[in-house]
């Protein structure tokens, strides 16, 4: 039999890896799920999702070289998008449009306020700080350059 890309087979999980599973096939042949292809949300850990011994249903994705590229994600039915919040970890959107939240926890959220706008108080004070805070900074740097300059000369 022939694996070619998009041929779904049923395997058995063989063994567990931090970075994924290889998955025993039909004809004696063994396929890996990277850690990335077994479920449509974050894996941090897939022995949450697997363990040796399971049945699992997987899908062909590559197939160079005698190595078997297997995908369990891509048989389940994508989550549909969150056009709401797009904020995840690092701030930007995710590629698949899905939600970084884990299964289960809702993902309807109460609308945030706008901000209250600023007094002219408010708006100096914020300005003070920052200007203070930057001139300290520039004061230090000046501090260490004038000691490593002094200590070089009493030598």
């Amino acid at each position: 039999m022939e694996l070619t890309v998009g041929t779904i087979l049923e395997g058995k999980v063989k063994s567990i890896t931090n970075f994924g599973a290889f998955i025993s096939l039909p004809e004696n042949k063994t396929g890996m799920v990277h850690i990335s292809e077994v479920a449509n949300a974050y894996v941090s850990d897939i022995r949450q999702y697997l363990t040796e011994g399971q049945d699992v249903k997987v899908v062909v994705i590559g197939n160079e070289n005698g190595k078997i590229n297997l995908s369990i994600k891509r048989l389940e039915p994508r989550q549909p998008r969150d056009n709401g919040s797009r904020a995840n970890r690092g701030g930007a959107p995710r590629r698949d449009g899905g939600s970084n939240r884990p299964q289960g926890q809702s993902q309807h959220t109460a609308p945030l306020a706008p901000p209250a706008p600023k007094t002219a108080d408010q708006l100096f004070e914020e300005k003070l700080k920052a200007f203070m805070s930057e001139s300290d900074s520039k004061i230090s740097s000046i501090k260490q350059y004038s000691d490593h300059r002094t200590k070089s000369r009493r030598r």
